[in-house]
């Protein structure tokens, strides 16, 4: 009944343009100032303050207090998860300009849905860690196998410390631009620490789009066997 809940409360406050447009930008999983929102949203700091005030009272957006400044963030997994759900069945956004669809085709092949990664490189990664029995699917999210317990460990990520976390451990995430389900929750996050610690991907400023870097292909590829060059 929470997940229904949710569903319809972030569905309402999505129906407004600006509201769903402030929510796709947390979807980078980062606290952010109202200014700054404003600017990405395309939308005046007045009315971002409006919006934002909204959805801190309905519990979808956190806000942290930093001195005399405020940054918001998406308040937990559970409301990114709707989020991109909603994205998933949503109508493309009309693209009108070469920036607009440089942006979109790079969200499309590498990006941070909250705190895990997502589009293309995503996919294709729950798909390697299936194919390689590390994971195994199950009808609400994945599981890790025996295989999959020597593999994560050695990739030195502690699955004892992530499994404690208060939250879904392998949950299964339905990705808007590929219409297929990546990797979430805390092993998902926990992959994702690992290759920003391994500098395989950085964040890249003002999007939600990962850069892959050169050491991230060959590590993909040799770990993973994952092609990243024929993405």
């Amino acid at each position: 009944m929470k997940a229904q809940s949710n569903a319809a409360m972030i569905a309402t406050l999505v129906s407004e343009a600006s509201r769903a447009a402030i929510l796709t930008v947390l979807l980078d999983g980062r606290f952010h100032a109202a200014g700054e929102l404003a600017y990405m949203a395309g939308i005046t700091p007045q009315t971002a303050s409006f919006h934002l005030a909204k959805m801190v009272n309905a519990n979808v957006v956190a806000v942290e207090k930093q001195g005399r400044h405020r940054y918001y963030g998406i308040r937990d997994q559970e409301v990114a998860r709707v989020m991109e759900t909603l994205l998933s069945i949503a109508p493309p956004v009309e693209i009108k300009s070469l920036k607009q669809s440089s942006e979109d085709k790079a969200l499309r092949y590498a990006r941070t849905c909250y705190d895990h990664l997502a589009g293309s490189l995503g996919v294709r990664l729950t798909d390697a860690l299936l194919k390689t029995d590390l994971l195994c699917e199950e009808k609400e999210g994945f599981a890790i196998t025996e295989n999959g317990e020597k593999f994560f460990t050695d990739l030195q990520i502690d699955l004892d410390r992530v499994k404690k976390k208060r939250r879904a451990f392998t949950h299964k995430c339905l990705d808007w631009s590929e219409r297929r389900h990546h990797l979430a929750g805390a092993l998902g996050n926990a992959l994702l620490e690992r290759f920003l610690e391994l500098k395989w991907v950085r964040r890249l400023p003002g999007t939600r789009a990962i850069q892959i870097t050169a050491e991230g292909e060959k590590g993909f590829k040799e770990v993973f066997l994952l092609d990243i060059k024929s993405m």
